[in-house]
């Protein structure tokens, strides 16, 4: 539904300068003092008062667009300063602006476990120092290496000694980066605890009504685990009914990621709406008294924020109840709103209560994905007109799906670098299975401790469960199920939301400059995917990868590739770094090359100590290959230093290399040992095992 006219949809006028000027802060400026802005604002809302005042003698209702222009600089330096002021780093009383001996941290969150380190997040609300407190404010991201750490919960109030640190950024190409993550939670530093070094100081410090809803939530995940046997459906009927991940194993996340249906584990709008009807149902009959449509929208609207409080007020489920509040308030009280103005009035809201929403992968897609259903599915439901009913209602679910996928594709692509190419038979399998389970799951939750009904519904739930996980199995197994390796830079990202946005906008208003927008904006995304490609076709790189206490080096021919490395292909580490550096340079063929093996290609050859890659020259000096003394002559461009070879910078002087690599295999101590010859003899030297990686274009 596209609106006819701009006043039709004023919040969705006013959140476009909003959102720009909380880009602006975020991006430009993010740590800037908010002065700017603030007489920015000041001047352009008195200059729009005093218009005001003066708007019949100065004649303005002739230029309209002053009001408006100004309006605008309004809420763009309105958005800038919501950020500004959010942003605890530009608070004066930061944790991080003073020198303390300690911290006193409140959890803010629900402790997770993970191979025996618990992590959570926790404010700092007091430091110590010198046997003194004074308040102040900010995140910490907290990990504790110990077993009795598993009895800490939300508020929580601990003593802990002040050795955090800034978070790092991302050591390798294409590494997912967890520290801007972090900082788009407003977490900047973390800290890394052992038993002992922390304290309780008292416990249930935190909000009342969240530390209810979280335990009211462990109940209910319980209470899953008294009528369910098999592990994987209990884990997903609490991530997808509850919003409880904890449990979820990485083989279900990703059978649910490449069919394109990892939103159904994500409790949020689809949910909601799923309760939404039911209580629509079961309260439809108030509509027949006097205040019956007041009492029904309250009802509903209370029990829908019941709902976000037993799934723990996660993001998402606000964001869903909000806007189904909102939406719900409009439809009782107004015969005539748009869904998009409502849509917008929630996410102005939401920003101005949180403005770093704005780069949460979640709400993005939310929102995308609503306004796709509500702009673009009318427009591709009038593709196919079908006279049969039951045809006519699997194309109206078909372009609701396909809505949703086009208008998440770009978003997706860049943050998850895959598209699901059987999105469509998954998406509309998946339908009966999800109501059925959250129907269930509802009914579960009330009736669960009746004995004979509670297991019935357990079983149920259970069974759906399974049938839906073995159905989404064999689509991601099908051939050719997944596009993967996708990877699509912030220029394209724009131009492929500017060909969707002009292409269905020509399909509406069938004006000829959206068509030759759009014919443009092909043209401009098909040469720069061009040219991508044909740059890494034509480069040879040698990467010393950074990864910690394994070695890899990665030798790139154009779109092929060998990795010197010790890690398999199915190792976490691998995952996590070198396979998303491979993805994102587009190579196509790979080898992963032991240590101890030689190898000979028509770009590479290793034999022994020895590596040829071009006409660059590696000897590798490890306690495992002993070398043996190279030729006068032969000029080495990388000495390679691995598995804590028996050496020192001194005795490795006859060796005519430009350039000393410290590979992370080493241990900490010969590493610092090494680091501190290098730097008094002036060796040129690398450390890719404890700074970021390093490469080298060899052609």
């Amino acid at each position: 539904m596209i609106a006819a006219h701009k006043g039709e949809i004023p919040f969705v006028v006013f959140l476009i300068p909003f959102i720009a000027g909380i880009a602006c802060g975020l991006n430009f400026c993010p740590n800037a003092a908010i002065l700017l802005p603030v007489i920015a604002f000041t001047i352009a809302s008195l200059l729009f008062i005093c218009l005001n005042f003066l708007y019949r003698p100065l004649n303005i209702y002739k230029r309209r667009w002053i009001g408006g222009s100004l309006l605008h600089i309004i809420l763009f330096f309105a958005g800038w300063i919501c950020f500004s002021n959010y942003n605890e780093l530009n608070k004066t009383d930061h944790f991080s602006k003073k020198q303390a001996d300690r911290l006193i941290v409140k959890i803010s969150n629900e402790p997770k476990a993970n191979n025996g380190t618990v992590r959570f997040t926790a404010i700092v609300h007091k430091i110590v120092i010198g046997g003194k407190q004074f308040a102040v404010s900010g995140n910490l991201l907290i990990s504790i290496k110990d077993s009795l750490a598993g009895n800490l919960y939300y508020g929580d109030e601990l003593i802990i000694p002040a050795a955090y640190r800034v978070v790092g950024p991302p050591l390798n190409p294409a590494e997912f980066n967890y520290k801007k993550y972090l900082s788009n939670e407003n977490i900047h530093y973390q800290e890394y605890l052992f038993p002992g070094q922390y304290c309780l100081l008292r416990r249930n410090t935190g909000n009342p009504l969240i530390a209810f809803s979280l335990r009211q939530r462990q109940y209910l995940v319980e209470k899953f685990r008294a009528n369910m046997h098999d592990p994987g459906a209990i884990a997903v009927a609490s991530t997808l009914i509850l919003g409880y991940k904890a449990d979820l194993s990485n083989d279900v996340l990703q059978a649910y990621s490449k069919t394109g249906t990892i939103h159904v584990l994500s409790v949020s709008g689809a949910h909601v709406a799923l309760l939404f009807i039911m209580l629509e149902f079961l309260f439809g009959f108030l509509n027949r008294f006097k205040y019956g449509r007041t009492i029904k929208a309250s009802l509903i609207i209370l029990i829908i924020w019941y709902y976000a409080m037993i799934t723990g007020f996660s993001p998402a489920v606000c964001r869903a109840a909000v806007m189904i509040s909102m939406v719900i308030i409009g439809k009782t009280y107004s015969r005539n709103i748009s869904t998009l103005n409502i849509l917008a009035a929630s996410a102005f809201f939401l920003l101005l209560y949180d403005p770093l929403f704005i780069v949460d992968v979640g709400f993005q897609l939310s929102y995308l994905a609503v306004s796709g259903l509500v702009i673009f599915q009318p427009i591709v439901y009038k593709w196919f007109d079908f006279k049969h009913k039951w045809a006519d209602k699997l194309w109206g679910l078909c372009s609701v799906s396909i809505a949703a996928q086009v208008i998440t594709f770009p978003l997706s692509a860049f943050y998850f670098h895959q598209f699901p190419v059987y999105f469509l038979v998954s998406n509309l399998f998946i339908i009966i299975p999800v109501a059925v389970i959250m129907y269930t799951g509802f009914a579960y939750m009330i009736l669960g401790a009746v004995p004979f009904l509670g297991g019935t519904l357990g079983f149920v739930l259970e069974k759906s469960i399974l049938v839906m996980n073995k159905g989404l199995t064999l689509i991601e197994h099908a051939p050719f199920a997944t596009v993967n390796r996708i990877w699509i830079t912030p220029l394209e990202y724009g131009l492929l939301y500017v060909i969707i946005i002009a292409l269905f906008y020509y399909m509406y208003d069938r004006k000829v400059w959206l068509l030759k927008l759009t014919l443009i904006s092909m043209l401009m995304l098909s040469v720069s995917i061009s040219l991508k490609r044909l740059n890494n076709l034509s480069t040879d790189e040698i990467t010393f990868l950074a990864l910690r206490k394994h070695t890899g080096i990665v030798f790139k021919k154009g779109n092929t590739a060998v990795i010197l490395t010790d890690l398999a292909d199915t190792d976490k580490v691998y995952r996590y770094s070198v396979q998303r550096y491979l993805d994102s340079c587009q190579v196509d063929a790979r080898k992963i090359l032991r240590p101890g093996s030689d190898t000979v290609t028509k770009y590479l050859v290793k034999n022994g100590n020895y590596i040829q890659f071009d006409d660059k020259t590696i000897l590798i000096c490890n306690k495992q290959l002993q070398y043996s003394k190279p030729p006068e002559d032969l000029a080495i461009d990388y000495l390679y230093l691995m598995y804590d070879p028996p050496t020192d910078i001194v005795s490795l002087k006859d060796l005519h290399y430009k350039i000393l690599v410290i590979d992370g295999s080493n241990s900490n101590s010969l590493i610092t040992r090494l680091q501190n010859e290098a730097a008094a003899l002036h060796v040129n030297y690398i450390m890719p095992g404890r700074n970021k990686s390093v490469t080298f274009v060899s052609n």
